[in-house]
C-alpha cells in the first residue's frame, strides 16, 4: 500500500537506541511488532485486569484481548487513511505493557506506595512503565537491556507523561520521546504532537474500551440494556438494530448495537481526520508534530463518546461491587509493597539485584533504589500471581 507523505515511513525512522542492521524481510516497524508479541510482558497481559478481575470470569476482557481489539480497530482505520499499519499495530499492542495487576486500582495503589515510601519518588505512571518495560526490563538480548524498539514506536507507547518524568527522560535522551511533554511549559512553543499513527492508536484505545466495557458490564449483570438506553450513542444504534431486525433481544441485540456503534465511530474518525488533514495539509511527519492533533472524532461524536465515558464511570467503574474488588486489590498491592520493601528476598527473581544495573534514563538516581525495583516487580505481576503471592505472604486470601 502506498503511504501518504505524512505517514511514518520505516525507511525514514529516527532509529533505535542501539544500532541494528535492517532485517532482510521485515520493515523496522514490523520488527518492533514481532518483538512486542514475543515479549514476556505481552504474554502476561492475558492475566491482567481490564475492569473485572481475572478470576471473576473467563469471558471478560483482559489487557491482552483489549490490546488485540485496539490493534484491529487502529489497523483498519490506518489502512483507509494510508498511514503505516505496522507502526500503529505495534503501538496498540504495546500500549498497556506497563499496567499493574488489578487495573487502575493497582496503578493508583502502587503510585501512592512509591510516594509514601520516598517523597522524592517520581511515582508510578503506567505509560512510563510501558516504556521502561521495552527499554530496560525485558531481558531477551545479549547486547542491551530491553527490546530496542524504534523511536516512533516508543514515542507512541509514551502516550502520557508528567512534566517531571519527561524532563528526566529528556535529560538522558535530548529531543527524544519525551520532548513533546517538556515543551508544555514553554508558552511560546505549542505542544508537539506525536505521529498520526500514535494519535490513531490513542483514539482506537478509547473506542475499544468504551465498546467492550459495555459488553462486559452487561455480561456481569452490573449494567442493563434499559440503563444503556439513557446513553445517546447506545440508544441511536440500538434503535437502528431493532429497525433492521425487529425480533432482536438480549445478547444479540447488545452485540448488534455494539457492532453498529463501533462501525459508526470508525467511519466518523476516518471522515473527521480526512477533513482535518485536508484543512491543515501537513507535508510530512515533522509538519504533523507542529500542528494540533489531527486524528479525531467529529464534534458530535466526541460529545456522544464523552457522555458514554461518563455513564460508564458512574454506573460501572464506580459500581459498589467493582469498588469492593478494587479496594481489595489496593490492599493486596499495599501489603505486597510493604513486605518486599522490608524483605527484598521475598521477591522470587533477581529483582533485588537489578538496582545496580538500572540506568536513570526514565528516572532520577533517587528512584533507582529498593522502592523502584519493588514497583517494577509488582507491576510485572498478573492478577493471579499477585493474589497467590499475597496469600502466601499474608496467610489469608483477600478475594472470596
Amino acid at each position: 500500500m502506498t503511504l501518504k507523505t505524512y505517514a511514518c515511513d520505516p525507511l525514514a525512522s529516527r532509529g533505535r537506541r542501539y544500532f541494528e542492521a535492517p532485517a532482510p524481510t521485515r520493515s523496522a516497524f514490523q520488527r518492533d511488532r514481532d518483538r512486542i508479541v514475543h515479549s514476556t510482558a505481552f504474554r502476561r497481559l492475558v492475566y491482567k485486569t481490564q475492569v473485572f478481575l481475572n478470576h471473576e470470569g473467563d469471558l471478560f476482557r483482559t489487557r491482552l484481548t483489549h490490546s488485540l481489539e485496539v490493534a484491529q480497530l487502529a489497523r483498519s482505520i490506518a489502512r483507509t487513511l494510508q498511514l503505516n499499519e505496522d507502526l500503529v499495530e505495534a503501538i496498540a499492542l504495546a500500549h498497556d505493557l506497563g499496567h499493574t495487576p488489578f487495573g487502575h486500582a493497582g496503578q493508583d495503589a502502587l503510585n501512592l506506595c512509591l510516594k509514601q515510601s520516598n517523597p522524592a519518588s517520581a511515582g508510578f505512571e503506567h505509560n512510563l512503565q510501558s516504556l521502561r518495560v521495552v527499554d530496560w526490563l525485558e531481558e531477551r538480548y545479549p547486547a542491551y537491556e530491553g527490546i530496542n524498539l524504534t523511536f516512533e514506536t516508543r514515542e507512541g507507547i509514551l502516550k502520557h507523561c508528567s512534566r517531571r518524568n519527561a524532563r528526566l527522560i529528556e535529560a538522558n535522551e535530548p529531543a527524544g520521546v519525551a520532548q513533546r511533554f517538556t515543551d508544555q511549559s514553554q508558552v511560546e512553543r505549542p505542544l508537539l504532537q506525536p505521529s498520526l499513527e500514535a494519535q490513531l492508536a490513542n483514539l482506537a484505545d478509547e473506542i475499544a474500551y468504551n465498546a467492550h466495557d459495555i459488553d462486559d458490564g452487561v455480561r456481569s449483570g452490573l449494567l442493563s440494556l434499559e440503563q444503556l438506553e439513557d446513553v445517546e450513542l447506545f440508544k441511536t444504534y440500538s434503535q437502528q438494530a431493532l429497525k433492521q431486525h425487529p425480533e432482536l433481544k438480549g445478547r444479540r441485540l447488545l452485540f448488534e448495537t455494539i457492532r453498529l456503534m463501533l462501525s459508526a465511530q470508525v467511519y466518523d474518525v476516518i471522515a473527521a481526520t480526512q477533513t482535518a488533514l485536508l484543512k491543515m495539509a501537513p507535508d510530512g511527519v515533522d509538519a504533523v508534530r507542529h500542528l494540533p492533533g489531527l486524528v479525531c472524532f467529529s464534534s458530535s461524536m466526541a460529545t456522544q463518546s464523552s457522555a458514554l465515558k461518563r455513564f460508564l464511570s458512574q454506573n460501572l467503574y464506580r459500581h459498589p461491587q467493582v469498588l469492593q474488588k478494587t479496594d481489595a486489590a489496593r490492599q493486596v498491592v499495599n501489603e505486597l509493597f510493604a513486605t518486599y520493601i522490608a524483605d527484598p528476598a521475598e521477591m522470587k527473581n533477581d529483582a533485588s539485584e537489578r538496582s545496580t544495573s538500572l540506568h536513570a534514563t526514565t528516572h532520577s538516581a533517587v528512584d533507582i533504589k529498593a522502592e523502584r525495583v519493588v514497583a517494577d516487580y509488582i507491576a510485572s505481576m498478573t492478577d493471579r500471581l499477585a493474589s497467590k503471592e499475597h496469600e502466601r505472604l499474608m496467610g489469608r486470601s483477600i478475594f472470596q
